[in-house]
């Protein structure tokens, strides 16, 4: 995850910053393996990863129309949009784990669907303890719930054609299950020293502009309980005029998911796709 920043200046400031906050280094989780799936870990680890490949890359690129993030992703997009500084990131995506671990009623978790339309997978869920959490596209998406009611639901699921993917995750992220903590993680936001995004934000859940420290406050605590819209999340930003897609990773799930959605005149490709920092700026220089 660290190849390509390591030793880079601003990306080990951001590191060394997150550290300070939470009292672990991102190098110290790394080295633990079997524990980086832990929401504990696994939030801030991400956030922290994907703001200190940005503060690497920022200097040589233009400045973006907008950033988008995808679940925990849209809190690390603030950092990059200039509305928080890493030790505070590194801390409110802590908190955000530890509300979502207490708020979590029982054992659950999620699953990807391919294969079905949305109505499809909502007549699934219906009347029992499992909602779509994210949706991907026409026939793509994440369900959360109780991890009874899951495993019924995936065999169903494949009865009518659809293909499923266990996720390693232990809670019923984006659904009605983490209502608790909305309230405990705004209250965080509020008392935090988040402010408005320099650069837009795409909100998860509804796919608005977020321009606004209230706004911003809203709607990433918002989104522990409610669906994300991704899918209307890129179509918003194609809408915006954007054709060049940069995914910070890690991983390139996202940047696949842009070019399999978006038309063919947008291209999107993720820093992992690189060997080096420099060639993903000069690809997006060149685009």
């Amino acid at each position: 995850m660290l190849e390509l920043v390591a030793g880079h200046p601003d990306a080990e400031d951001v590191l060394a910053e997150g550290a300070q906050a939470v009292g672990a280094h991102v190098r110290d989780w790394l080295a633990q393996p079997l524990l980086i799936h832990d929401n504990a870990i696994a939030q801030p680890l991400l956030c922290l990863i994907e703001f200190a490949t940005w503060a690497a890359l920022r200097g040589a690129l233009p400045q973006p129309v907008s950033f988008a993030g995808y679940s925990v992703g849209e809190l690390a997009s603030h950092a990059c949009a200039g509305g928080i500084a890493a030790g505070e990131l590194a801390r409110l995506a802590q908190r955000r784990a530890a509300f979502m671990d207490a708020a979590n009623p029982r054992p659950g978790g999620l699953l990807a669907l391919r294969g079905l339309l949305r109505s499809d997978v909502e007549a699934l869920c219906a009347g029992r303890s499992a909602w779509i959490a994210i949706a991907n596209g026409n026939d793509a998406f994440v369900v959360g719930g109780d991890s009874t009611i899951l495993d019924s639901l995936s065999a169903q699921a494949v009865a009518r054609g659809g293909q499923v993917t266990c996720l390693k995750v232990g809670v019923a992220s984006h659904t009605p299950w983490l209502a608790k903590a909305v309230r405990s993680f705004q209250q965080a936001l509020d008392a935090s020293t988040l402010h408005a995004p320099v650069i837009p934000v795409i909100a998860g859940v509804d796919a608005s502009l977020v321009t606004s420290r209230a706004k911003a406050i809203s709607a990433l605590a918002a989104q522990l309980a409610t669906t994300i819209e991704w899918s209307r999340c890129l179509e918003a930003l194609y809408e915006r005029g954007c054709r060049v897609f940069l995914e910070l990773g890690p991983g390139d799930q996202l940047s696949r998911m842009v070019r399999e959605l978006l038309p063919s005149d947008v291209d999107a490709r993720s820093v992992s796709n690189f060997r080096s920092l420099e060639g993903a700026a000069e690809w997006v220089t060149r685009h």
